[in-house]
């Protein structure tokens, strides 16, 4: 995927780059780092500006992060309750809980959508609860495209300083990735365990 990362930015541009880092916020086949890295990379080629760079990845996020809210959107929360009501005893998910995590996100989203552009499978996700608890479209939109542009900022001034070594700091990025997804399987293995007692003691 990362050669055709780099065939499309040759060959595109800016639209290319912009088009990528869309995708991986909705499915993520390449991660936004490497993305941004090689878009620093071909700045310092000179084949673009470093804020024409930024302004375009920006954009290509916020479009990518507007699907995943519009998802949520589309979902009520009592849409949400009847289903945590009939099947949420499975995971150990309770309604008065899911109320309570809705109730918690309405005072505290914009943090959440601001801090969680800046880590893996998060950056995605954190549109979704932002759409149910219908966050204005204001300020889902300001914090996403703050915490979007130091993300992005970040990472291109990265690929930008290392020019031809851009690939050297894609490690480290996937470093943080896997502490991600192993922090994601924790969780997932803790809803599988509930899953397993709550089938098991029905069965019983």
């Amino acid at each position: 995927m990362i050669e055709f990362a780099v065939d499309l930015i040759s060959q595109v541009g800016l639209l290319g780059a912009a088009f990528l880092i869309g995708i991986e916020v909705v499915i993520p086949p390449i991660p936004s780092e490497a993305i941004l890295l090689l878009t620093g990379f071909n700045v310092a080629l000179g084949r673009f500006g470093f804020v024409e760079a930024i302004f375009a990845t920006v954009v290509g996020s916020l479009v990518g992060a507007s699907f995943w809210y519009l998802i949520g959107y589309l979902f009520t929360q009592q849409r949400v309750e009847n289903l945590v009501s009939k099947y949420g005893k499975y995971v150990g998910l309770p309604v008065k809980n899911l109320t309570k995590t809705m109730d918690w996100f309405k005072r505290y989203g914009s943090s959440l959508v601001f801090f969680g552009r800046m880590f893996p499978i998060v950056r995605s996700l954190v549109s979704i609860p932002a759409g149910l608890v219908k966050m204005g479209i204001a300020k889902f939109y300001f914090f996403s495209t703050a915490g979007i542009l130091i993300w992005n900022t970040l990472w291109i001034t990265i690929g930008f300083n290392l020019g031809e070594n851009w690939q050297a700091a894609e490690d480290f990025a996937q470093v943080l990735d896997w502490i991600v997804y192993a922090l994601l399987a924790i969780l997932f293995t803790y809803v599988l365990v509930n899953f397993v007692k709550q089938v098991t003691k029905k069965s019983n």
